[in-house]
């Protein structure tokens, strides 16, 4: 019901536009998810179209978890003239699997967070590894992976997170996970070597990039317990967590000094590609654009 409402809409609002303009229809994009109302990414990219005086509109639409369902409101997107969508949990899997062509950092990661619809069909890609990379890159310009990498968490975020490491060059990357299992069957299909949760606390002392991709930390979530964990001096700590900006895991790197990053800065570099496949404009990731969106978090708290 909620999709129906959408489309309707959607749809009444772009007519109404087009009343205005009859030769150039609004450019139409959004993000599908199970929840979708709570993501920032309409505003992220609400604010570029405003930056480039694109006239478009990029919604948030929540599609039940099921393949069959992801696949008929790809369906009616396409019908409809949107451009693109970004995908986040539960659909990414099914992003993949709906789409006819791919760029071949998708099926590494082995899902996509990116439909661009064509004439020819449609085209996934997985802009979570390049967004990673670029976050990481704006905090450590200097970073050397040449280090032991740790990435905590086994669920699908850590697989994107592989991919953009093995990207960098790293060639040392360890996986532990709450599961055992899960992080031995990980470490076993990218090649990485599997450390036991209860070794955790090593890990971290003696790795030269930490990466959290579990949802410990996050609001409402327990903490990542580390026992008095000690960061290695210029070791860079990473959490794809934004609520809260900085968690107790990130307090940690920044009272030891060193290089921080937050899911924000991710969210926000993950976002760019989209917007200029489907809108055409800059995306560019800056303070204001933190601004606003930390705002944003403010508000809903």
């Amino acid at each position: 019901m909620a999709f129906v409402y959408f489309l309707s809409s959607t749809v009444c609002a772009a007519k109404a536009r087009w009343r205005f303009n009859m030769e150039k229809k609004p450019i139409l994009a959004g993000v599908i998810g199970s929840p979708a109302a709570h993501s920032l990414s309409p505003l992220i990219h609400t604010i570029w179209a405003h930056r480039a005086q694109i006239d478009g509109y990029y919604v948030p639409i929540e599609v039940p978890a099921s393949y069959d369902e992801f696949s008929r409101a790809m369906d009616a997107l396409k019908t409809i003239g949107f451009a693109g969508v970004n995908v986040t949990i539960p659909h990414k899997e099914n992003a993949l699997r709906y789409s006819d062509k791919s760029s071949d950092l998708a099926p590494r990661v082995g899902a996509a967070n990116m439909l661009t619809f064509t004439d020819d069909g449609s085209y996934a890609e997985n802009s979570d590894v390049t967004g990673f990379e670029k976050a990481v890159k704006s905090a450590a310009p200097d970073l050397s992976t040449k280090g032991a990498c740790l990435v905590l968490g086994a669920g699908g975020a850590s697989r994107a997170i592989i991919v953009a490491l093995q990207n960098l060059g790293a060639d040392n990357i360890f996986i532990t996970n709450r599961t055992e299992e899960k992080a031995a069957a990980l470490a076993e299909k990218f090649g990485l070597k599997a450390v036991s949760w209860a070794q955790r606390k090593g890990a971290v002392e003696s790795a030269e990039l930490i990466v959290n991709t579990t949802s410990l930390g996050m609001s409402g979530q327990p903490p990542l317990e580390l026992d008095g964990a000690k960061i290695k001096s210029g070791a860079v700590v990473a959490d794809i967590v934004y609520t809260p900006l900085e968690t107790p895991f990130l307090k940690l790197a920044r009272d030891a000094g060193n290089p921080g990053v937050n899911g924000l800065t991710m969210l926000m570099h993950q976002a760019a590609p989209g917007f200029r496949a489907w809108f055409g404009g800059a995306a560019e990731v800056d303070e204001a654009l933190r601004a606003a969106l930390v705002g944003e978090l403010e508000r809903r708290r």
